[in-house]
């Protein structure tokens, strides 16, 4: 009996290739998904629970200053449950786009290992992740403890290879490897120590506290000395600089919940936070080639407002006054306009944010902190 071979048509000829055409330009984009892109996870996380201290209306009158009882009243509780929600679904997103690229580009996420800004944002998902669990509603509060365990052990396992290599790898010596992206791996033990601290574990949360600040010392002496990490940062990438008021206002903020109250410690680094955005306010020069064009790079100024206005948010309450609540609400809006702006841009040039075809921003650096090129002109590497 012949079996006679259906004739392929040519309109199934043209689905099929149309659908091998789709696959390879998905796979084409998971190339060039970084983890720099969970800076926009980390902007959504830090804004709900930001909206959620401004939400609140918790601590009793005499706790909190005028304006934030004011805001706490005047604020819908569902603006921050619905922002909570985006912020869930964006970053639920963004990890299964970065386990799929772990899964079908291990080489790339090796190179992004290996990359000295690349290795610094594989902190950013587990940030992300416990910002958002302080931001969760009371009504998660039983699971708390068992998901900061889920969370923070990354961040202490990264510990370990990262400041480990720093100071026993001769070919990743601080000096040589240290750049403004590098404040992650502070920004994530403080934020585990807040973590932990608000769940009750006062032990661990010291633990990751001390680690952070000891680090931080280290990293901030380095980074003000301009050795090569720091003075090889491609103008592109040059909005990260931001994180340096990160890390003060993370510490001021964890520093807080261990202490149980804004002292000394927490308002000196608070202070710190404000002199170092002054400075970088004051230099837009600086940041003057990384806005003449939308990247994923720009979405590196908010999550340090974010934390800078929470800060002032605690730091209005320990200090009663028109100008402490005054610096607490402009620094609020401040960083809420920014992630507005953000999204807007977000939205609207969605072609600008997407990683470009087959494009891979740490395979090309073999050699260590190759971020410049042969010729000594800054590449523009969009991680």
């Amino acid at each position: 009996m012949e079996v006679k071979e259906l004739p392929v048509t040519a309109g199934a000829g043209e689905g099929r290739t149309q659908a091998v055409d789709g696959i390879t330009r998905g796979c084409g984009k998971l190339t060039g998904f970084h983890a720099g892109y969970f800076r926009i996870s980390l902007s959504l996380c830090g804004q709900a629970l930001l909206w959620k201290t401004l939400s609140e209306p918790g601590g009793g009158a005499s706790a909190r200053s005028a304006a934030l009882r004011h805001l706490s009243r005047s604020v819908p509780g569902a603006v921050y449950l619905l922002l909570w929600s985006v912020a869930l679904a964006v970053l639920v997103g963004l990890c299964a786009l970065y386990a799929l690229r772990c899964g079908l580009r291990r080489r790339h996420v090796a190179a992004e290992f290996s990359h000295p800004v690349g290795v610094n944002y594989l902190f950013a998902p587990w940030i992300s992740w416990l910002l958002l669990l302080q931001a969760a509603p009371a009504a998660a509060a039983p699971l708390f403890r068992p998901l900061w365990w889920v969370f923070a052990a990354p961040i202490l396992l990264l510990d370990v290879k990262i400041y480990g290599q720093w100071f026993t790898d001769g070919k990743r010596f601080l000096s040589l490897m240290a750049n403004p992206t590098s404040q992650m791996t502070v920004v994530g033990n403080l934020v585990g120590a807040m973590t932990a601290s608000r769940t009750g574990w006062a032990e661990a949360a010291t633990c990751m506290f001390s680690l952070g600040m000891v680090h931080y010392l280290v990293l901030f002496v380095t980074l003000y000395q301009r050795f090569v990490g720091s003075s090889s940062l491609p103008p592109m990438l040059r909005p990260v600089f931001f994180l340096f008021i990160a890390a003060p206002s993370m510490a001021s903020l964890a520093w807080d919940s261990i202490a149980g109250k804004f002292d000394v410690g927490s308002k000196m680094l608070f202070y710190l936070s404000l002199f170092l955005l002054a400075s970088l306010a004051s230099r837009p020069a600086l940041f003057k080639k990384a806005m003449r064009r939308f990247n994923v790079a720009w979405w590196a100024y908010s999550f340090p407002l974010t934390m800078l206005a929470l800060a002032a948010t605690e730091y209005a309450q320990a200090v009663k006054g028109g100008i402490s609540d005054a610096l607490m609400l402009f620094l609020s809006a401040l960083s809420v306009i920014v992630v507005v702006v953000l999204v807007v841009f977000t939205v609207v040039r969605t072609g600008d944010l997407l990683p470009n075809g087959g494009d891979d921003p740490f395979a090309p650096l073999p050699p260590l902190l190759r971020l410049r090129s042969p010729d000594s002109s800054p590449r523009e590497v969009s991680c």
